[in-house]
């Protein structure tokens, strides 16, 4: 081991803390100055790192002086959360306490006031260890060699200051900088390396977005030199040691424009009544092999990130359109899980193997679901499949009925369907398909079946994993519940999914459920990555784990390293292999899973805002989505959303309450969940932002 991992695994287990830097000489041995020198430099390293804290004479960890190290999440309105790196709840920065601290930063901080009555703890920032934002796009403002860059960030706290010339951007247009320094209060100065283009130009916007969560055009020339080396046929020795599947009626169902196929199921019914389902999934791991530069830069990805008009891939276009994808005709290997379902829904039998298949046909779910529909048209077109996809449709009852008597929360989250055909934007409600159902139900049944394979073989694996609700916010909810005259008999500190999904049963028909949905959507945590299973929540699993998107997502990908490795004998080597590496793929996947939802909710918000750019004046039929003291959201039918500044509802003197969610005077009351009718004000494709004026409630 070397002196540095040595003296760093002394503080940790605590030999070093409180110690004075003679002490550490000595006990390493060190005596002449070059070695003293070596051991200084290391010391500064550590603390410049965050990792210890000179405090008079001596060293300690943070942890030793009550200080919390963790990451700075900035808000749009000043204020800022603490995550802590040791996990736990995010604790809350107000402005004043963030001491020059900004989104991103890696910082230490003290605590300052404890949480009451389930509000979050207040902390103090005390020391930035990191900047977490190097570059960062925006428009240039000012004038007269006095210039600004107002930050596409709204998380970023201040303008940055130009340093030196404009590289012939004119004010207004989209440009990117590099930080070069921060003031002992946090103001940024920067130094614009790259001109983007006019500001307010929809693809300029688009451009800026994707710079700023640093995703790249292309990927590295040694990557696609490595993907391009890749053999495009299958030989006959990678057969070898798998099932063969290819004279199985194997389907894909993907959408209309996918380009990429990385599952494929069949079903059937077997002599004894039972469903016999398959699930097969691209064997991408036989392509990208471990510690190879795809592989680094597919971990350095962790996802493929989807816009309206473009996609970027976590895998070159030649594996995941090409030689990993289940092209209809073509040999593919695959990894494959093959259950034994009975009547009740119930995974009675299952067996997780390498296989190789050729898929029979590619299918849309548009097409499938004229098949469930019983179109006789598309059922005689596809006559050979015809009956398989009917069963198909008889097993997703099963399953889904299943799911829902464990008390899955099937929450009605409405998806934007964004399209752009000839530089003219749309934005409708993306439809409910049954078909989407049927492949939803067959993967999270295959997900389960290959967690379930690995945790109880206890080998180092990731997992999907979905905490329960935060106790505070489950009484929140409960609150609010019984503010609509709704009563629950469970408790917040022992509630189950199937409590959740009862109140939504409940209120089946109710013009109440949007409302319910949206707010019990608000009380949810988020599903990450983890080393260990602590179960998903949402989907009322006690193990969960992504294995049917390798192409996309890099822990399906790792899991299939791992399941491989258990086939071929060989999980005496996993702990070697894996352990330490797999907490921290499920960290950075979580973190760059985090990113691309930003990314594309940005993305997603520019084009909504192009739009509705061409419909200002226009009136729509809105919902209350979120009210807040500074005003009113609300959201169109096809998911567009809007806000409405208290100055623009009609005069009044208006009070808000948080815990009802509405604000009201003596005359008037606006709550979530209301159905109103709008004008549409303005839409900024610059911010992103569309302005409404409530012309009226509607009954």
């Amino acid at each position: 081991m070397d002196i540095f991992s040595v003296i760093k695994e002394r503080f940790i287990s605590g030999a070093y803390v409180g110690r004075k830097t003679s002490y550490i000489y000595n006990d390493i041995g060190a005596k002449s100055k070059s070695e003293k020198k070596s051991i200084d430099m290391i010391l500064k390293d550590l603390e410049k790192s965050g990792a210890i804290v000179k405090s008079g004479d001596g060293y300690y960890l943070p942890g030793d002086l009550g200080l919390i190290k963790g990451i700075v999440r900035s808000t749009e309105n000043g204020y800022a959360f603490l995550s802590p790196e040791k996990g736990g709840d995010d604790m809350f920065i107000p402005p004043k306490n963030l001491c020059g601290a900004n989104d991103k930063d890696e910082v230490l901080a003290v605590l300052v006031e404890e949480g009451k009555g389930g509000e979050s703890d207040v902390v103090k920032v005390v020391k930035i260890i990191k900047r977490g934002i190097k570059d960062l796009c925006g428009t240039l403002v000012g004038g007269r060699g006095n210039y600004f860059i107002e930050p596409d960030n709204t998380k970023f706290i201040g303008r940055v200051k130009v340093m030196g010339g404009t590289l012939g951007a004119d004010v207004g247009d989209k440009v990117m900088a590099t930080i070069v320094s921060y003031d002992e209060k946090g103001r940024a100065d920067g130094r614009i390396i790259k001109v983007i283009g006019t500001g307010g130009e929809l693809f300029t916007e688009e451009k800026s977005i994707l710079l700023s969560y640093d995703y790249p055009e292309n990927f590295p020339y040694k990557v696609s030199k490595e993907a391009d080396s890749i053999n495009e046929k299958i030989d006959d020795n990678q057969l070898i040691g798998r099932l063969n599947l290819t004279d199985r009626q194997i389907i894909t169902i993907d959408g209309e424009h996918s380009r990429d196929f990385d599952d494929a199921v069949e079903v059937e019914i077997l002599e004894n009544g039972n469903y016999l389902l398959g699930v097969h999934i691209a064997d991408v791991s036989e392509y990208v092999k471990a510690g190879s530069l795809l592989d680094k830069e597919a971990l350095s990805r962790s996802t493929s990130v989807y816009f309206p008009d473009m996609v970027i891939p976590m895998l070159p276009e030649k594996l995941s359109n090409g030689i990993c994808s289940l092209n209809e005709g073509a040999i593919r290997l695959t990894l494959s899980c093959i259950m034994e379902i009975d009547k009740s829904g119930d995974v009675v039998d299952k067996k997780i193997c390498k296989s190789y298949i050729k898929s029979a046909h590619r299918m849309t779910y548009t097409q499938v679901q004229a098949m469930l529909d019983g179109d006789k048209k598309t059922l005689e077109k596809y006559s050979d499949i015809a009956d398989m996809v009917l069963k198909m449709g008889e097993l997703q009852s099963v399953l889904t009925s299943r799911r829902t008597k464990k008390g899955k929360i099937d929450l009605d989250v409405p998806e934007a369907e964004i399209s752009v055909d000839g530089g003219e934007v749309s934005v409708d409600k993306r439809g409910s398909l049954r078909a989407y159902k049927v492949i939803e139900e067959f993967m999270v049944t295959a997900n389960e079946c290959v967690a379930e394979y690995a945790f109880f073989l206890d080998v180092p694996f990731i997992y999907r994993v979905h905490d329960k609700p935060k106790e505070e916010t489950a009484e929140n909810f409960i609150s609010f519940l019984n503010v609509l005259g709704i009563t629950v008999k469970w408790r917040a500190e022992s509630c189950r999914p199937s409590d959740f999904s009862a109140v939504l049963d409940k209120l089946d028909g109710s013009p109440l459920k949007p409302l319910v949905n949206k707010v019990m959507l608000r009380s949810m945590q988020k599903a990450v990555y983890s080393p260990d299973n602590i179960g998903h929540f949402g989907l009322s699993s006690k193990c969960y784990c992504h294995f049917t998107s390798p192409i996309r997502r890099y822990p399906d990908l790792v899991v299939h390293r791992v399941i491989k490795m258990i086939i071929d004998g060989r999980i005496g080597e996993l702990n070697d292999l894996y352990k330490g590496f797999i907490e921290n793929a499920a960290r950075i996947s979580s973190e760059n899973e985090r990113k691309a939802d930003e990314a594309e909710r940005a993305v997603d918000d520019l084009y909504k805002a192009e739009f509705m750019s061409r419909n200002i004046g226009g009136e729509f039929d809105a919902v209350i989505s979120g009210v807040t003291a500074n005003g009113i959201y609300s959201e169109l039918e096809n998911t567009v959303e809007g806000f409405t500044p208290i100055a623009y509802l009609p005069r009044a003197n208006y009070t808000f309450d948080a815990k009802n969610y509405c604000l009201y005077s003596r005359k008037r009351k606006f709550k979530l969940g209301d159905k109103v009718r709008v004008g549409v004000l303005d839409a900024d494709v610059s911010s992103r932002k569309v302005e409404f004026i409530i012309l009226g409630k509607i009954d």
